[in-house]
């Protein structure tokens, strides 16, 4: 069965970095697009990243471009988030989910969380001022 497991969330303060690793296992992801996600309390989940594993095209919403870079490892058959500058803004669970989005279908679409067929169970991410 399909997993995907995060892990390098923690406690930072600002100004700092983390790497958040996303392990997936139980099927084939080359054809598919991963993502990251966030979930602050009180608001809802917002997309952060997505690179499509075949080709690595990567988009980012705004708030996290410049700071943030996503990138895939096909030898570990993982997908990671390096994190840099932290804000507190930045405080949220995170979450990797995977997207079986066509290559012929641009990957800004994948800032929907709708078009996701599998998540995570998510990884506390919290930074203090």
């Amino acid at each position: 069965q399909v997993q995907l497991v995060e892990s390098g969330g923690g406690l930072v303060q600002a100004g700092g970095s983390l790497r958040l690793s996303c392990a997936a296992s139980g099927r084939t992801f080359s054809s598919y697009v991963m993502g990251w996600f966030r979930q602050a309390p009180g608001k809802e989940r917002e997309f952060v990243a997505a690179i499509r594993w075949s080709g690595g095209s990567t988009y980012y919403t705004d708030s996290v471009q410049g700071r943030f870079t996503i990138s895939r490892d096909n030898a570990r058959n993982t997908v990671d988030l390096q994190m840099s500058s932290l804000k507190p803004g930045d405080t949220a669970v995170y979450y990797c989910a995977a997207a079986g989005i066509p290559r012929s279908v641009p990957i800004v679409v994948a800032t929907s969380s709708r078009r996701y067929d599998y998540w995570g169970q998510g990884t506390q991410v919290t930074v203090s001022s």
